[in-house]
């Protein structure tokens, strides 16, 4: 699945008047006016996708809402090693819930995603039924979440139109949208660059989340701002 911002088209369109669309290859696609609550463009929205690393944007929605951002944090053995994107982290090391949180979005860490679940609810499973809380009071009906890091796996499933509407609910987070319009930052000695390409092609850009795995395919959210008026 890929639910992205169509940056080209956007950036041709005068203010928001939005020209005839170029061919979309994505399964799945859509763009989002959060102040107006309409899509402006949709294709296969409602189709059940997973949505690989993009699964992050509620990991730390769920994290901001609870966690301070300066209280410092011990890693534990078990929070390391986890399969796929990392952040390195190393048994007994202290970060800040912050540094872990810009591992997370910019470095797309599933050990940070473990880690945060587990300082946030005591298990990745507690918090998974928290995500999963979180996304039904968001009204994401047709979101189903089984990891904070967004490994593939059973049950583990969104949509493109709930994934705007996670995002654009997600960058309401003044914490949220700062960090993901981060280009670079660094965290206990980690010198960290944001995989979303997008932040370095235009100033509009305003970042949120890739993702990937085998059964996902590549995946985006993003979103820019012109005019004052974001868009996803």
């Amino acid at each position: 699945m890929l639910c992205l911002l169509l940056l080209p088209w956007m950036l041709a369109a005068p203010g928001l008047a939005l020209e005839p669309m170029p061919p979309v290859s994505a399964q799945a696609a859509v763009v989002y006016d959060p102040a107006s609550c309409q899509f402006l463009y949709d294709k296969a929205g409602d189709a059940a996708l997973p949505m690989a690393s993009t699964t992050k944007i509620m990991t730390a929605l769920v994290v901001l809402e609870q966690l301070p951002l300066e209280k410092e944090h011990v890693i534990r053995p078990e929070w390391t090693g986890v399969e796929g994107s990392s952040m390195y982290l190393k048994a007994g090391e202290r970060l800040t819930t912050r540094e872990l949180l810009d591992g997370l979005l910019l470095l797309s860490g599933n050990d940070g995603a473990v880690a945060l679940a587990c300082l946030t609810a005591g298990s990745e499973e507690a918090f998974v039924r928290q995500m999963n809380e979180r996304a039904a009071v968001l009204g994401l009906h047709d979101t189903h979440f089984a990891s904070a890091s967004g490994l593939d796996g059973e049950g583990h499933y969104t949509t493109a139109r709930d994934l705007a509407r996670l995002a654009a609910a997600a960058m309401e987070n003044q914490d949220f949208a700062q960090i993901v319009g981060q280009k670079y930052a660094s965290a206990a000695g980690r010198q960290m660059k944001n995989h979303n390409k997008l932040l370095f092609a235009s100033d509009e850009v305003r970042g949120i989340k890739t993702g990937y795995t085998k059964k996902a395919g590549r995946c985006l959210v993003s979103a820019m701002e012109r005019q004052g008026r974001l868009l996803i």
